[in-house]
């Protein structure tokens, strides 16, 4: 769409006056009336074309904004410059390589003397060594015979129905063993002495817990046996006393 174009109207030039000759009072009147009515009507025209013109100045901007508005984009696509392609270098030529020339040299011949033969070596022989002297054996010294100290005698062994208790041992049941139910038969070795106290007391076979053991121990130092002769002189002796702890079902 083509914008429009307004153009402003060339003023009229005013026209010039021209020298009006009046004619005589003899002339017809109402011709006389015609040429200012006609003046008139230009001055009319000439006044109507400025404003016109002025109006179309005034509304150009306006008619300019309009033709912005409407008129098309027009939009081109311009399609993207390629890039360089890279060069193939260019082969630069070799030079023409000539292997050198290989000169074989002799070596030289070099004559080797022979070694002369080595002059045998006769070594002598030392003199053998004196027989060393013999010495006689040294004498043993005689040898002192220790005796050993005679072995103690033995403790007599006496049997457990022929021991007869002055004080019988206390039979403890532990508490523990009542709730379990531990029951058992505890073989002690007992060695007493001549007064019949018990000198020493150790475990001959377990009742199998741990706690009856205990206590058969602790329960044979409280007892008292009747003394044992041999020869009518007092003794020390040892029996294997069992001590039996049952626990009521």
């Amino acid at each position: 769409m083509k914008p429009l174009a307004f153009v402003a109207p060339t003023p009229v030039a005013a026209p010039a006056r021209v020298g009006v000759l009046r004619a005589p009072a003899t002339e017809n009147p109402a011709r006389f009336g015609e040429a200012p009515r006609s003046r008139r009507l230009l001055l009319v025209g000439i006044a109507g074309l400025h404003l016109l013109a002025f109006w179309g100045l005034s509304h150009m901007q306006d008619v300019r904004k309009t033709v912005a508005r409407v008129a098309p984009v027009v939009v081109r696509l311009v399609a993207p410059a390629e890039p360089p392609k890279p060069q193939q270098p260019v082969p630069t030529a070799l030079p023409d390589m000539k292997a050198p020339t290989v000169t074989m040299i002799e070596p030289p011949l070099i004559a080797i003397a022979a070694a002369p033969a080595p002059s045998p070596v006769v070594a002598a022989l030392p003199p053998p060594p004196p027989p060393a002297p013999v010495q006689a054996a040294p004498t043993p010294a005689p040898v002192a015979l220790v005796v050993p100290p005679p072995a103690p005698p033995s403790i007599k062994r006496i049997p457990a129905s022929a021991v007869r208790y002055v004080r019988e041992p206390r039979m403890t049941v532990p508490l523990m063993s009542k709730r379990l139910r531990e029951s058992g038969v505890v073989h002690l070795r007992v060695v007493v002495d001549v007064n019949g106290m018990p000198k020493d007391i150790t475990l001959a076979k377990s009742s199998g817990f741990a706690r009856l053991d205990e206590q058969a121990l602790q329960d044979m130092r409280s007892a008292r046996f009747a003394p044992q002769t041999e020869n009518g002189q007092p003794i020390e002796w040892e029996v294997i006393a069992p001590m039996s702890y049952e626990v009521d079902r």
